[in-house]
């Protein structure tokens, strides 16, 4: 069985600010399994570590007011090609976050406040089909 999990999950220093958001749980989940891991901020260029980007009005922003929508849709586009050719299991997301967060995302004004919705890879996947879980859900 092959799963889709945010790299951050599994220990890799993908995170805005350099680290990461290893979770015991996820990674007793993926064990015996084939594991896709993806980081759609890395995927666009934006490196680790990055300014936070939130999103505002359905656009991806940075925390400088740098737009980075563009880049962000076109890593998602790639990881969903990619992932076009396998058979995926499940994809296990990032909870809040701006690309994978499942039920709520932060609003844009880099507040910490939490409004309902989904990530952009996370929105792509659902609407492809794809069952896809937050990390605390496991």
């Amino acid at each position: 069985m092959k799963i889709v999990v945010s790299a951050c999950l599994l220990g890799e220093n993908c995170k805005y600010n350099g680290g990461n958001n290893f979770r015991e749980s996820v990674a007793r989940f993926a064990d015996g399994k084939e594991v896709i891991p993806v980081c759609p901020e890395v995927l666009a260029g934006l490196g680790a570590p990055r300014v936070p980007i939130e999103i505002k009005n359905g656009i991806v922003t940075s925390q400088t007011g740098e737009v980075v929508d563009s880049q962000i849709r076109e890593a998602v586009a790639k990881i969903l090609e990619a992932l076009s050719k396998e058979e995926i299991q499940c994809a296990v997301l990032k909870a809040r976050s701006p690309t994978c967060g499942v039920k709520q995302v932060y609003d844009g004004s880099f507040s910490g406040t939490l409004v309902k919705g989904a990530g952009v890879l996370a929105q792509a996947l659902m609407e492809k089909g794809y069952l896809v879980l937050e990390d605390e859900d496991l």
